[in-house]
């Protein structure tokens, strides 16, 4: 699957947020979308989601125009996975990602047998099956996080919208769910996360887009959007792109700041 945004912009109202947004992101592949706060990442993404009317331009799955699907189409194919979330009840784990199948039951219905066990194999998936049981509100960040994750797959979605999914986690968690977000790209997923950090740009994505607060929109790939100057141009700050060897002998580039 191929979603592709075609000279989009978003906002409220009649107020544009974001505009002469054009990118786009197959099935298996990975786009880290960056940028300082205000610039709109996040309206970008409800955009996308559906929960906000696009002012201008086309946001296409495959070439059909999203906005004539219905709620529940748009979320069999597109899933999502939120900055945090704590429910007001204390539900189960297996419970909260079995809620990813909402939008492939009927009016009334209650998950079947199936539709427990694609929720069992998400939480497997992610190597978290030992949470089945635990109580959601009672687990650390990061295996909610895990568990969020979790949700979204038992939609089975071909696209995977994640807003900010390391925030507020701590740096080993930072680590393991980009580990996790670069494996569901090997399964044939395509996401589509935004980040506050450039480094987990070189970690985990093959494409970048960079937001500024000029409505400059640069999208490509990691290495080329990830430079020194565009870094120092939307975020203010002077930086040095570096590289080290990983386990694999292979080169890792990183973003240090320069500060005085």
């Amino acid at each position: 699957m191929k979603m592709e945004l075609r000279d989009a912009a978003c906002g409220y109202g009649s107020r544009i947020v974001a505009e002469n947004i054009s990118m786009e992101v197959h099935s298996g592949e990975i786009l880290c979308l960056l940028g300082p706060n205000g610039v709109g990442k996040t309206t970008l993404f409800k955009t996308i989601l559906g929960f906000l009317r696009l002012q201008r331009g086309e946001i296409l799955l495959d070439g059909h125009n999203i906005f004539n699907w219905t709620k529940k189409k748009l979320a069999k194919a597109i899933g999502y996975v939120p900055q945090a979330h704590t429910p007001p009840f204390p539900f189960k784990v297996l419970d909260v990602v079995t809620m990813g199948r909402t939008a492939h039951l009927g009016a009334f219905a209650s998950p079947s047998a199936c539709d427990t066990a694609i929720a069992e194999e998400a939480l497997q998936t992610l190597g978290v099956s030992f949470l089945s049981d635990r109580i959601y509100t009672e687990i650390s960040g990061g295996e909610r996080q895990m568990v969020l994750i979790a949700r979204a797959l038992a939609q089975q979605p071909e696209i995977l919208v994640m807003d900010e999914p390391t925030s507020n986690l701590d740096f080993g968690n930072q680590i393991r769910v980009l580990e996790q977000i670069n494996l569901l790209a090997r399964r044939g997923i395509g996401v589509i996360m935004t980040s506050h950090f450039p480094n987990h740009a070189f970690l985990c994505s093959g494409k970048v887009a960079l937001m500024q607060k000029s409505s400059a929109f640069i999208v490509g790939g990691v290495d080329e959007v990830v430079t020194e100057e565009n870094l120092r141009s939307a975020y203010g700050i002077e930086v040095k792109i570096t590289s080290a060897k990983n386990s694999r002998g292979e080169l890792v580039k990183a973003c240090i700041p320069l500060i005085n």
